[in-house]
């Protein structure tokens, strides 16, 4: 499996410059290296997203679209709202549908790196507390 230093330094592509972008979302340090962007033809984005341990973003929501999240290195939680955590490996895949309440980021001990197609608008929500993150890496690791 590929995990940290692999992760840290890009898979398949480069895992690109810090996320400032969108930093505000996240609670540490992401990574975002875009690699397509949406136009008049195809509404829809592609990123090379990585997460330094414990990274993740805030809850979130996406209007009129959705977003598919392919799993290339690390490990990596997943979960959408009133729904168990998903622990992630490399080769996963998650389809969050439009209007669904959800976050994602690397577990504690790994860094994480997905691509992320996404299509709509998204809706940034709150973060996800420290409580919460670490009920959901339990849930993950039980789901085993």
């Amino acid at each position: 499996m590929i995990m940290n230093e692999d992760v840290k330094k890009g898979i398949i592509f480069n895992r690109g410059n810090k996320n400032e972008a969108y930093a505000q979302y996240f609670t540490g340090q992401s990574y975002l290296n875009g690699l397509i962007a949406p136009n008049k033809e195809v509404n829809v984005s592609v990123g090379n997203v990585t997460f330094e341990p414990g990274c993740r973003n805030n809850w979130h929501i996406h209007h009129d679209g959705y977003q598919l999240l392919l799993v290339t290195g690390g490990e990596g939680l997943y979960q959408e709202e009133g729904q168990p955590a998903r622990l992630l490996k490399p080769g996963d895949t998650v389809t969050t549908h439009d209007g669904i309440k959800h976050w994602h980021g690397a577990t504690p001990n790994s860094w994480f790196s997905h691509i992320a197609i996404t299509a709509g608008t998204p809706e940034w929500l709150e973060p996800v507390s420290d409580e919460q993150f670490q009920e959901a890496f339990k849930e993950g690791k039980d789901e085993k």
